[in-house]
């Protein structure tokens, strides 16, 4: 091994840095302007003004394909593909409560043009939404007695489907043992 290197084994060459305190302190103000440049070009304009959230006014369909096959293909474009698709955000999301959590979720309202805030309601507006939920509600349609009557009612429907299952089992076993004689004597004669 070449003695005339700086590097010498069995030598500890390795020591402390020694900061020095006022290019540190230039670094940093150099690394503030450039931020605060960054933060002046990136504001163009007045932040985007965005609807308040209001309730959907269609029926989010999750049970169509409930139950159902589908062949998946690695080429299929995306509203085809396996899962629910969303047309607003161009994604494909594979289960009903994922589904869900994303059209509730905040990228897709964005998308839509609202923000995640609520509309404060008026007092005005609260009385005539109880007005309207009492007028939709008949306070004399429901007495002991419906409840009475919709029970039995419950019961007997059950009974009678009890009874029924009771004779289709009946009437399979028959079945069963009458083919079960035919085949018995068909094989002695």
């Amino acid at each position: 091994m070449d003695q005339s290197s700086n590097h010498v084994v069995g030598v500890d060459n390795t020591s402390r840095k020694k900061f020095d305190r006022e290019e540190i302190l230039q670094r940093a103000r150099e690394r503030d302007e450039e931020e605060a440049d960054g933060r002046k070009s990136k504001s163009k304009g007045p932040p985007v003004q965005r609807k308040p959230l209001k309730p959907r006014d269609y029926q989010v369909d999750l049970e169509s394909r409930l139950g159902k096959t589908q062949v998946v293909t690695p080429i299929a474009p995306l509203s085809q593909q396996a899962g629910y698709y969303c047309p607003v955000c161009e994604c494909v999301v594979k289960d009903s409560a994922n589904y869900l959590d994303h059209i509730n979720g905040k990228k897709h309202q964005r998308a839509l043009g609202m923000s995640m805030r609520v509309e404060r309601s008026s007092l005005e507006q609260v009385q005539q939404r109880f007005e309207s939920l009492k007028k939709r509600k008949d306070p004399g349609s429901f007495t002991v007695q419906d409840f009475d009557e919709r029970m039995l009612k419950q019961q007997q429907e059950e009974e009678e489907r009890k009874r029924l299952r009771r004779e289709k089992k009946k009437e399979k076993k028959c079945l069963l043992y009458q083919s079960f004689v035919d085949g018995y004597f068909d094989d002695l004669y």
